[in-house]
């Protein structure tokens, strides 16, 4: 868990002293009566996600003031940030791993029909929300599981419905670029989401039309990595970056990692990428290496190699992610019968020397990751 301050910003002790006046008439004005609602709730944002829980238990108003997700709006503005991995090696079921604790939680169930639960599904994580992407038999539809409340409920759909985008979040918002519509036609089009409002906003499209494509944020801005053209057999090289500030999109050529030769547009999965501390990684499946993006320079080098017991079918089946300072390898293990999923993760420290990966977890869910997000909160 990382954070960057340890005082409580002045506006948020304004919104503490306003709800202690609402409420002080009662002794709900109270959550740790001998300290007062501001100290209580400063030594709340310094527990593990994995506590809050137990707190909402005690009584109404802890239970209260974890779902309506105030806790988690303070500890992001205070810089405050717990990483948990969530991923679903299973058709129907959805589970979360703390890498802090190595505790490994299921999800409730999916209430979704038959028609969603065996599509084929995107997922992202954003704010405190786990957003599922797939079809009903009346079209695309979105589902969200709320970490607030436990709980999963349909989601607000896209301007643009599409499927086999590129996506990445950044706190409270996330953006989807490309992909391809209901018909099948490959798009430019891009969106916004914001988590605290559960809305969508229309973006500036890109310049370049693109599917299966891969998309992260670096320092503020999002880019999205190579994909399918609108011809349907060019795999892409080149990058977009945009900009959130001046809403532009800009083009960086052979920004990708370097693809497999072969039949890569007909089964290849989409790169494999993440960025932990402002950095570009990429995981070459086939060759079983590590690469790390050289900024100034526009070029990859490679760095080492992944987790020898990882495997994936083209890329696919194997989730490649950014938790925190880490990166997370989730997979199938040719060890252990080949019906495992292991998490394997190599903390990034400031010295840029070659991939050192620790097993943290064999997780008997079988050997498949279907879909993976990371949630920071």
């Amino acid at each position: 868990m990382s954070t960057k301050s340890s005082e409580v910003p002045d506006d948020l002790e304004e919104m503490g002293k306003s709800k202690n006046m609402e409420n002080h008439a009662g002794v709900s004005s109270f959550l740790i009566r001998q300290l007062g609602r501001d100290m209580s709730i400063n030594c709340l944002l310094r527990l593990s996600r994995s506590d809050y829980g137990s707190v909402a238990a005690l009584n109404q108003n802890f239970r209260s003031l974890i779902k309506t997700g105030e806790l988690y709006q303070l500890r992001r503005k205070m810089g405050i940030v717990e990483h948990w991995v969530y991923f679903s090696c299973d058709v129907s079921t959805w589970e979360a791993f703390d890498p802090n604790r190595n505790r490994l939680m299921q999800l409730p169930r999916m209430t979704c029909n038959t028609c969603f639960m065996h599509s084929d599904k995107e997922s992202l994580a954003v704010g405190t929300e786990l957003l599922v992407f797939g079809r009903e038999i009346n079209g695309p539809a979105i589902y969200k599981y709320s970490i607030l409340t436990n709980s999963w409920l349909k989601g607000e759909k896209m301007n643009t419905s599409r499927c086999l985008f590129g996506s990445a979040s950044l706190g409270e918002i996330a953006i989807l670029a490309g992909g391809c519509d209901k018909d099948g036609k490959i798009m430019s089009s891009s969106e916004l989401y914001n988590s605290d409002t559960g809305t969508w906003e229309i973006l500036p499209d890109m310049n370049i039309a693109r599917k299966m494509c891969s998309a992260v944020f670096i320092d503020g801005k999002f880019y999205v990595l190579g994909g399918i053209g609108v011809d349907k057999t060019t795999q892409l090289t080149c990058g977009e970056e945009f900009d959130l500030e001046t809403r532009e999109w800009r083009i960086i050529p052979n920004m990708c990692p370097p693809r497999n030769e072969g039949d890569g547009v007909n089964g290849e999965a989409p790169p494999l990428i993440a960025v932990v501390k402002n950095v570009l990684y990429a995981a070459d499946y086939a060759q079983q290496e590590v690469r790390r993006y050289v900024k100034d320079k526009n070029s990859w080098v490679t760095i080492g190699s992944l987790p020898e017991r990882a495997t994936s079918l083209n890329g696919w089946g194997m989730a490649f992610r950014s938790c925190g300072d880490k990166l997370v390898v989730i997979g199938g293990s040719s060890f252990h019968g080949g019906m495992v999923t292991e998490v394997n993760a190599w903390t990034i420290d400031d010295d840029e020397g070659a991939p050192y990966w620790n097993l943290l977890a064999i997780i008997q869910s079988g050997s498949f990751v279907y879909n993976c997000a990371v949630m920071g909160c």
